[in-house]
């Protein structure tokens, strides 16, 4: 029986953990005891491997529809709410420098000239074409992409430390 669970302990382990999401060491001892009392009624009609595969499939089939693992899977534990509290933090924190980040780069916008705030604020945040900001503005194509290239140079110098 030894040799048999050094031959087929990693296919079993692999199979409980595909199944049931974590290592349990009981249904693998509840196979190694299933296979072993029931060694007597395996046919060498079909390969060992596959009926071992079916007894512990079987076995964790039973034990998801248990019980016990629908309670403890609802149990929230301690370092579960720990950890539910950090990432709440951690996303506040985030949310609190993309904030200032948008402060940052509005403040940076407004203080640009006024030809150059036009144009970067159509292109880049109402999401313009060339031609559309030209018909708009009634300058060339030219013109838009130099007042976009300098408002693009400005902001660069603004805000590179976000960059």
């Amino acid at each position: 029986m030894k040799s048999l669970i050094n031959k087929y302990k990693n296919n079993i382990k692999k199979i409980i953990s595909t199944m049931t999401g974590c290592e349990n060491e009981d249904i693998e001892q509840e196979v190694y005891i299933k296979t072993w009392k029931n060694m007597d009624k395996y046919k060498e009609q079909g390969k060992f491997k596959s009926w071992i595969n079916t007894i512990t499939a079987n076995l964790c089939r039973d034990y998801l529809r248990s019980n016990y693992f629908k309670n403890t899977k609802n149990t929230v534990t301690q370092d579960d709410t720990l950890l539910e509290v950090k990432d709440e933090k951690a996303n506040i924190e985030l949310e609190l420098i993309r904030k200032q980040r948008n402060t940052r780069v509005i403040k940076a916008i407004n203080e640009l000239k006024p030809k150059l705030k036009e144009v970067i604020i159509m292109y880049e945040i109402k999401e313009m074409s060339y031609e559309e900001i030209s018909k708009k503005l009634k300058c060339p194509i030219g013109t838009i992409r130099s007042r976009l290239f300098t408002a693009r140079k400005e902001l660069y110098t603004k805000l590179k430390d976000l960059i």
